[in-house]
């Protein structure tokens, strides 16, 4: 079954890397058409307004909202295809993973309280990080992106924090409550 997923996998990042050569191609041909490097009256130019554009229009407008330079917007449309190539292929490895998981539980049901355990804390990990992360960027800790992960953990960090001072501006207690896990998880010898 792993074998088979894997294949899949194999494919996928194929494809990506085969799309990402044509998007990289499309946006360096926006961007000369943008700059000037290619006469606005070519076909190329024509070619490029005609059917890049409508896909760069918004990506561009993203840009000037922010305050960028519209000609960035090519740029842009590369990150954005890298990061969300590179968020595909990371689901579908941590789905093959959960996938591995699941059918060793088949073949092992006494396994399955470890395994439900290990997803737990695996979670609390990502609300930790989640929540830090959030923290040093200007999103209300109310805002439905990051409000479940201060449901998660406020449990173990507010106790945490009448116990252990600011460092300044610094609040220590989502990385000791992360140690905490490690080490909870370690003395359970859940791995």
């Amino acid at each position: 079954m792993a074998s088979g997923f894997d294949a899949v996998v194999v494919v996928v990042k194929m494809a990506l890397l085969g799309l990402g050569a044509l998007v990289v191609l499309a946006c360096l041909l926006d961007w000369a058409v943008r700059t000037r490097r290619i006469s606005p009256f070519s076909r190329m130019a024509r070619f490029s307004r005609a059917r890049i554009d409508p896909i760069m229009t918004p990506v561009e407008r993203v840009i000037v909202r922010a305050g960028g330079v519209p000609s960035s917007a090519p740029l842009w449309m590369i990150v954005g295809y890298a990061l969300m190539g590179i968020l595909l292929v990371s689901a579908l490895n941590l789905l093959g993973g959960v996938l591995v998981q699941v059918a060793y539980v088949a073949h092992a049901p006494r396994a399955l309280p470890i395994l439900l355990a290990s997803w737990a804390f695996s979670l609390l990990r990502l609300a930790l990080l989640v929540r830090v992360i959030s923290s040093w960027l200007p999103i209300s800790p109310y805002s439905g992106w990051v409000r479940w992960s201060y449901i998660l953990t406020e449990w173990m960090v507010a106790p945490l924090r009448k116990l252990i001072p600011t460092l300044g501006p610094i609040d220590i207690t989502p990385i000791i409550a992360w140690l905490l896990l490690s080490l909870l998880q370690s003395i359970l010898g859940i791995p």
